[in-house]
């Protein structure tokens, strides 16, 4: 008797599992090299989910690295003093160069407020900075919302991720974000959240 076509479906799911691994470990290998960059740009964008991710947009703005900051996904309550003290930053003359938005509440939030912002400064280039393992992500979201911008990544390492670190918890954060990475490749995200699931 002449196999089905459902019988391809144990190969093609254990094809499927083999590709996503090998995906995985690529993309593991990646966001634990803090490459960092030595570029400038017309404006410096801080995704916000770390008091890293801050310190370090405030340390590239006030080594001339841009000429204005966006701190994007900044909470309700969160002032611009109170941040730059944390981040260890006196806030005095860069106070007048950095915006705080207040809107984005995910990475598409963060996309379309960085985009108005950009729009607003007229910028033509702009040194992304954010988690590693969210990197790929953001700059995919970015370039939907920026397309002729230069989009320059400059990743933060999280203390998660230092020192080789392969507890669980490590494993299934980057297994989650590599995932949600591949929807956002795939174009899906925009259409989760219209559907009201909008990923982080």
């Amino acid at each position: 008797m002449k196999p089905g076509p459902w019988s391809l479906l144990p190969s093609l799911g254990a094809g499927l599992a083999l590709a996503w691994l090998a995906g995985f470990l690529w993309f593991v290998h990646a966001v634990k090299v803090s490459a960092g960059t030595d570029a400038r740009a017309d404006g410096i964008v801080v995704l916000t989910g770390g008091a890293d991710r801050i310190a370090e947009g405030l340390r590239l703005l006030r080594a001339g690295r841009g000429r204005a900051l966006l701190i994007s996904g900044v909470g309700k309550g969160a002032e611009l003093a109170s941040l730059m003290r944390g981040a260890g930053v006196d806030p005095g003359y860069l106070a007048g160069r950095i915006t705080l938005g207040r809107e984005a509440t995910s990475t598409i939030g963060n996309a379309d407020e960085t985009a108005a912002w950009v729009h607003d400064e007229k910028l033509r280039s702009l040194l992304v900075v954010t988690a590693s393992y969210h990197m790929l992500r953001a700059i995919t979201e970015l370039q939907r919302t920026l397309p002729g911008v230069a989009l320059i990544p400059a990743p933060v390492l999280p203390p998660a991720l230092r020192g080789g670190s392969g507890s669980f918890s490590t494993v299934r954060l980057l297994a989650h974000e590599y995932t949600k990475w591949l929807v956002s490749e795939l174009g899906l995200t925009r259409l989760e959240a219209e559907a009201g699931k909008e990923p982080g």
